[in-house]
């Protein structure tokens, strides 16, 4: 592949093609598009089934590209010639060697990009990753950094090899996650400072600057993956603030979930009450201790934790207040607890 920091001509324009499919990326493309650079292709993923009736939806994307008459769209469901769906990956593989883009931007495409795809621009392929690099390479950066209780996350521009997140960083930007950050919030920072940083790594690049390179160090890898509807019960055996953590991570997706009876109950928003030891009151992982406008205390292996944002099957996201008059959870009430090891 075509190293990334060999210099372009200053008077030439460079020439973009863009691969992404979610909202994060849509951000990335339109800060592109905005600055001014010819966007040559578009990847994105297959439409998707969604909604009540699950009839296929095109993703931000591919939404952004038709709206602004970007051509074309490539939606391959594999770029490998060899892999599953030859036809479709040999037609969008030809395709981009024919428009021969000067670089590629990708951001949370979701395919993996084999060698003859990394090799087709003449400046190669950036990638803009939601995390400081090494740590949370991989599919849910942003959900991670939250969840393990990290104090900042990031961006890394970084040139894209063969490898899961492994190429060699270009630049880094740290943003510090406050204690009421969720993935929603983070996700719209980092959206936004990706989008310029891959704008200025853009206009460096037309200028004929080089981008240094750097490897990303051995120490301290950790990979982030993909969130599952399953990790979405919150176990109370666990600590409080752990607990808190896993809520705002889960914000907007899956959702952290509580069970009392039959019901399964969204968290949207809580905090944990680390001075509040339950084990020598005598009450269970699991028990409601209070419940009132100020929230759904919950015992919890160590400390409390304190709901305020709740929701039921079919109805809205509700302060605590409000869902208690539709759904009272009396002091003594019980939570169910997920089978050990679930």
């Amino acid at each position: 592949m075509t190293d990334v920091s060999q210099p372009a001509s200053p008077s030439a324009a460079l020439r973009v093609a863009f691969a992404g499919t979610p909202e994060f990326a849509r951000v990335a493309l339109a800060a592109i598009h905005e600055a001014g650079f010819p966007v040559v292709a578009v990847l994105s993923q297959p439409d998707r089934p969604a909604g009540r009736g699950l009839q296929l939806q095109a993703g931000p994307v591919k939404q952004y590209a038709l709206e602004q008459g970007l051509a074309p769209v490539l939606q391959p469901r594999s770029l490998r010639r060899h892999g599953k769906y030859p036809e479709e990956a040999g037609a969008a593989v030809d395709t981009l060697a024919r428009i021969a883009p000067d670089v590629m931007v990708v951001a949370a495409y979701g395919l993996i990009l084999p060698a003859e795809v990394l090799a087709l621009p003449r400046l190669g392929c950036l990638n803009i990753h939601g995390s400081l690099l090494p740590r949370w390479r991989g599919a849910a950066p942003i959900h991670r950094a939250i969840e393990a209780g990290d104090a900042e996350t990031g961006i890394t521009l970084m040139q894209m090899d063969e490898g899961l997140d492994t190429g060699a960083m270009l630049t880094r930007a740290a943003v510090p996650i406050g204690p009421r950050d969720t993935t929603a919030t983070l996700h719209d920072t980092l959206a936004a400072l990706g989008g310029r940083m891959v704008v200025d790594a853009l206009r460096r690049l037309a200028a004929g600057e080089r981008l240094p390179a750097t490897p990303q160090p051995a120490a301290g890898v950790t990979y982030a993956e993909k969130i599952g509807k399953d990790e979405a019960p919150l176990d109370l055996r666990r600590a409080a603030t752990a607990l808190a953590a896993q809520v705002r991570a889960f914000n907007p997706f899956p959702g952290a979930t509580l069970q009392v009876g039959p019901t399964v109950i969204k968290c949207w928003q809580a905090e944990a009450l680390p001075g509040q030891a339950t084990d020598h009151a005598g009450h269970e992982p699991g028990t409601v201790l209070a419940a009132d406008a100020a929230g759904v205390v919950i015992a919890c292996g160590d400390g409390a934790l304190r709901v305020t944002e709740l929701q039921k099957p079919g109805g809205r996201r509700l302060p605590a207040q409000a869902f208690l008059q539709g759904m009272p959870l009396p002091p003594g009430t019980r939570c169910a607890l997920p089978e050990a090891g679930a």
